[in-house]
């Protein structure tokens, strides 16, 4: 044990040119600790039942000081989790990473668990936001052809989102967070396995190498010291910054917010569902961007071609944007302006992806050029 521990945290050769922004993977995974030991806490004194869930919610809140961190640390936890994942996917598409599959893959799919484990999560208060949330999204699922009306009735456990629901979800949510990291460990598995990228994009992952211990492990702990400091500042000055006001009231199936939205992480992908009239169509939609997100190809770093970058920034613009527009009333120009902004970020990624593939050869044989005159 000793050993596989010194193999990959001490002794484990990196890349000397790894900047920053290569935190994002230990960064992640402290923060999953601190939302596994948080959820652990609050899962022993949550109830399960729509008629009481909400009270629960509310008097772990006014309980005592101690269950008033544990709370928020799990409320903005999630939110510092998908902040580093989008920073960890955008280095990772800049610099081309997917090219490694091993490592890429089975981080596309922890994306994926992950916005699945916070969707449960935002069920379990059971306000008026989280009900009706769940109330739109899964009945995208009973518009499926042919299978969706039984996929629904065994998610939904009926014919609407009932106490019955919640105790799936609960119970969903306790489960998928153990393997998220299961995962999470394959993906570093693999990770160790084929070496990690780096600026440069030199083959192999390796030129000049130092030890992880102490370069390394000294840059993560100072960026995560930097972030927790952010972190306890929003949690003790802004606790509700992240809650909207529905969360405040409890679910009544017989009013209907004025506007349903889900959290902010999920907001792109709900103005992509929103842009299309049919909700298969708007389903369609989102899995088309999630299949040419994932698709791995053979390209270059978008640190050798002013172009790529210039892409690359026009369509994290374009999420920006599609985040702010699933926040709007879904009327006119919001939706009108959503449904170009989809087409786009669909056509932009698969540029991304598509293009600079021919280019691999060339740029390898001019950045080993490059490498021996440096």
């Amino acid at each position: 044990m000793i050993s596989i521990i010194r193999g990959n945290v001490v002794d484990l050769p990196t890349n000397l040119s790894l900047s920053y922004l290569w935190c994002g993977g230990f960064m992640i995974s402290s923060f999953l600790i601190i939302q596994v030991v948080s959820g652990i806490i609050l899962s022993l004194m949550y109830v399960a039942n729509s008629f009481l869930s909400f009270e629960c919610v509310l008097d772990l809140t006014m309980e005592g000081l101690f269950i008033w961190f544990v709370r928020y640390f799990h409320i903005w936890g999630v939110t510092f989790i998908f902040l580093l994942f989008l920073v960890h996917m955008g280095r990772a598409l800049y610099y081309s990473s997917y090219s490694k599959l091993g490592v890429w893959n089975v981080g596309f799919i922890l994306y994926l668990l992950m916005m699945i484990e916070a969707f449960l999560g935002y069920i379990l208060p059971w306000h008026q936001m989280s009900y009706w949330a769940a109330t739109v999204l899964t009945s995208i699922l009973n518009s499926i052809p042919y299978l969706g009306p039984n996929i629904y009735k065994f998610v939904v456990g009926g014919f609407s989102v009932t106490n019955v629901t919640l105790v799936r979800v609960f119970s969903a949510h306790v489960c998928l967070a153990f393997i998220i990291i299961g995962l999470s460990v394959v993906h570093l598995f693999y990770l160790h396995k084929s070496g990690s990228n780096n600026p440069l994009f030199i083959s192999g992952g390796y030129s000049d190498i130092v030890l992880f211990h102490s370069y390394f492990t000294v840059k993560d702990g100072c960026v995560l010291m930097f972030l927790l400091f952010v972190f306890c500042f929003f949690l003790l000055w802004f606790p509700d910054f992240v809650l909207d006001v529905e969360s405040y009231i409890e679910a009544d199936p017989l009013v209907t917010p004025v506007s349903i939205k889900p959290e902010w992480y999920f907001l792109a992908f709900y103005a992509m569902l929103r842009s299309v009239e049919s909700k298969v169509g708007g389903l369609i939609l989102v899995l088309l961007f999630l299949l040419v997100l994932w698709l791995p190809s053979v390209n270059s770093s978008s640190a050798y071609s002013v172009a790529r970058q210039w892409l690359f920034w026009f369509i994290v613009s374009l999420f920006i944007l599609l985040s702010y527009l699933g926040a709007c009333h879904p009327e006119f120009p919001f939706v009108y302006i959503s449904k170009v902004a989809s087409v786009f970020i669909v056509l932009g990624v698969s540029l991304f992806k598509g293009l600079w593939a021919a280019s691999y050869t060339g740029g390898g044989v001019s950045r080993y050029i490059l490498c021996l005159v440096a």
